[in-house]
Order: C-alpha cells, then structure tokens, then sequence
C-alpha cells in the first residue's frame, strides 16, 4: 500500500521559507514521478512541481514558483522535499504530495495514482 505523508507546512512572512516533505511508503522513485501540488478553498488544486526520475531527474515547475522553489528526492530517506524560499501571500493553500504518473501530464492532478492529506502553508504579508 502506497501512502504519501507530508509535513513542513505552517506560518510564515511574505519573503519567508518553508521546506515541505513527503515521505512515501511502498513507492520508490526509480522510473516514475512525484510531485507537489496545491489547492485553495474554492478553487481547483494545481500543479506546483513535478520531479521524474525516468531516464534521469527531470524537474518542472509551475511558472508562478519558477526560481523560488525547489523540488528534490532523497533516495536514502525515500523522500520527497519542496524547498519554498521568497514566499508570497497568494502562496497560501494546502500542500499536497502524489506519486505514480498514470498518464498524460503530471500537471493534471487527475494524473496522479496516489495522494497524501496535505499540510497548510500560509503565507503572511
């Protein structure tokens, strides 16, 4: 059983940095993605940053965080991390790690096979 679990998330200034993680049971990132994702009430959950592993580890990024976060795997701890530095208010949601591409897109949260309950970032100005 394959279960994502995060944790990082909190309360921070505008300007501030957070490190999310995502540790992953039953799932290794030898030739398949994981990736963040976020989601504000109201609105659709969206694709933050993808990282691939097939063929080497191939990183994409929404555009509103390029530059400012960072997405990377530590194979040792099997665990997934978002670097957030240079925060912004409208970075404010619930964080959310998945794993397994099915197909298409990872930036199409539909995608995914496999999802953590999320951790609460927010981002004050």
């Amino acid at each position: 059983h394959v279960q994502p679990v995060e944790s990082g998330g909190g309360s921070v200034q505008a300007g501030g940095s957070l490190r999310l993680s995502c540790a992953t049971s039953g799932y290794t990132l030898c030739s398949n993605l994981m990736s963040w994702y976020r989601q504000v009430p109201g609105k659709e959950r969206e694709g933050v940053a993808g990282l691939y592993a097939g063929g080497g580890s191939t990183r994409y990024y929404a555009d509103s965080v390029k530059g400012r976060f960072t997405i990377y795997h530590d194979n040792a701890k099997n665990t997934l991390y978002l670097q957030m530095n240079s925060l912004k208010p409208e970075d404010t949601a619930m964080y959310y790690c998945a794993a397994d591409l099915l197909r298409g897109s990872w930036f199409v949260p539909s995608n995914l096979g496999y999802w953590g309950q999320g951790t609460q970032v927010t981002v004050s100005s």
